[in-house]
């Protein structure tokens, strides 16, 4: 059967773009442009419109500040940046030219420290998934303070709202394109995974997807209404305003940009909670409990859950700001101590673990374990006594970017689950998968597995369990482990 490249959706019809046998649609609003007042309001419907709307090409972003790290180019990965336009909360949708019956549906959320990122990285192409049989949606949402700060006045976490009100749209318009509204996958890397995780904890979602893939994220990555409210009041500071939603919605979008730098460095740290992110973003989702801690009391229990990290997450901290070869004794014992009330007892186990080890990796492990590996295995423990099937795994292939310091760093699995490998900006020194190239299956080995869950629910090993712990790890070979954390993790409290 062969798919038109005008659809018709509930708001109006699109026009998309054929190319290779997939066609694209772009820049489809999902929700109402968050304007003024709206910016902190929760999404509304979008307006219908007249006519055909052009979808052959993509569209504006939400507001950012440009975001760098370091010496590596992360161009792929956080796309060209702020685009400024009103119509920002849109979708765009990779399809097959030609299908049989309704196809499974991935919904994917960008990552970006919840500031930075949009649907156009480049990493993002969806044509691989579409290619495969799979209907594959990206989305832009609300970031920073549009997004995160929690304001008296204004609903909580508009940029996970956001992300629900996307899965509404996916739910009432997907079969147009092809796809099944009874077999969605909503996944995320990174911040996106954390939002991911907190839209699994989260009740209003239930029923919108059937399947749940958790890429570097966290299920302990939210703040606490307290560490959240320092924030606030932070930003109300910098902008010489009242914190509250009205004083808010008469700042323009451009200063509420400005002001990100004057909100780093915040001191997140109370009597009771660490700070999830370690100093690195000053904005998460804002809950009362964990997202790991409501999947261990049953939310998300009929949907199946992929969970994993990269074996050397904190890389992408250090390595780009030639931090880790320079990285002291005292600089490991600094990173303990702001993730673990017991830091001596961390580096400790640490050291044991990793008798070999530099400062900087030690340091680097540290971090990525506090910002990742400790809440996705508690979230994928949380989740393993459900219902619904458990799945963990570890990519481990190590890009020779920066001289071979960055390794398997946090963002480096993207482009193979997204079978783009191949794009020249993610070659180089410089560049995230660094100067030499992959094993050329990995690629399509790790995008199959992703498909395969999207489609059968099994990506195709052992279920996790908190006994055994299977955990695949993926590189230039494949290998099915057990409990492969090691001291380490179970060093956290």
């Amino acid at each position: 059967m062969s798919r038109h490249d005008t659809v018709r959706t509930a708001q109006g019809l699109v026009r998309g773009l054929r190319r290779d046998g997939t066609i694209a649609f772009m820049n489809i609003p999902y929700a109402a442009a968050p304007t003024g007042a709206a910016r902190f309001a929760a999404p509304r419907p979008h307006a219908p419109w007249d006519g055909v709307r052009d979808a052959t090409a993509p569209g504006p972003t939400a507001p950012q500040a440009e975001r760098r790290l370091g010496s590596v180019d992360m161009t792929p990965y956080f796309g060209p940046g702020w685009v400024p336009g009103d119509d920002f909360l849109t979708v765009n949708v990779w399809t097959p030219e030609a299908a049989g019956e309704r196809l499974p549906v991935m919904v994917f959320v960008h990552g970006g420290g919840f500031v930075a990122g949009s649907a156009r990285a480049g990493v993002l192409d969806g044509a691989a998934f579409a290619r495969d049989g799979v209907v594959l949606v990206t989305l832009n949402y609300r970031l920073g303070i549009a997004g995160f700060l929690d304001l008296p006045g204004a609903p909580a976490n508009r940029g996970l709202l956001d992300v629900i009100a996307a899965l509404r749209w996916v739910r009432e318009n997907i079969a147009a394109f092809g796809g099944d509204p009874d077999r969605v996958t909503l996944s995320g890397q990174s911040a996106g995974a954390t939002i991911v995780g907190a839209v699994l904890a989260t009740p209003e979602s239930e029923g919108l997807f059937r399947r749940a893939i958790v890429q570097s994220g966290s299920g302990l990555g939210a703040f606490t209404p307290e560490q959240a409210a320092r924030v606030t009041r932070a930003a109300a500071r910098a902008l010489g305003v009242e914190p509250h939603a009205g004083a808010f919605a008469a700042v323009p979008d451009r200063r509420l940009v400005e002001v990100m730098p004057e909100l780093s460095g915040l001191d997140l740290s109370t009597e009771t909670h660490r700070d999830p992110l370690i100093g690195l973003s000053p904005f998460s989702v804002v809950l009362d409990r964990q997202p790991a801690a409501a999947v261990a009391a049953g939310r998300g229990a009929d949907v199946e859950l992929l969970v994993g990290t990269n074996t050397e997450e904190g890389n992408l901290y250090l390595a780009p700001f030639g931090s880790l070869s320079t990285s002291t004794a005292a600089d490991v014992e600094a990173a303990a101590a702001r993730s673990h009330p017991r830091p001596a007892h961390l580096v400790a186990a640490y050291r044991k673990a990793r008798p070999h080890a530099s400062h900087g990796e030690l340091r680097a492990a540290i971090m990525g374990d506090a910002l990742f590996g400790v809440g996705s295995r508690r979230l994928a423990d949380a989740h393993a006594g459900s219902a619904a099937a458990t799945y963990r795994y570890s990519f481990a292939w190590r890009s020779k970017a920066l001289g071979g310091e960055l390794g398997a760093a946090h963002a480096v699995e993207l482009p193979f689950v997204f079978d783009v490998t191949g794009l020249p900006a993610l070659h180089g020194p410089q560049a995230l998968l660094g100067p030499d190239a992959p094993p050329p299956d990995l690629a399509a080995r790790t995008h199959a597995a992703w498909v395969a869950f999207a489609t059968t629910g099994d990506p195709g090993w052992d279920r996790y369990d908190t006994a055994r712990r299977a955990t695949m790890r993926i590189g230039g070979t494949w290998e099915l482990l057990e409990d492969p954390d090691g001291d380490e993790l179970r060093a956290w409290p």
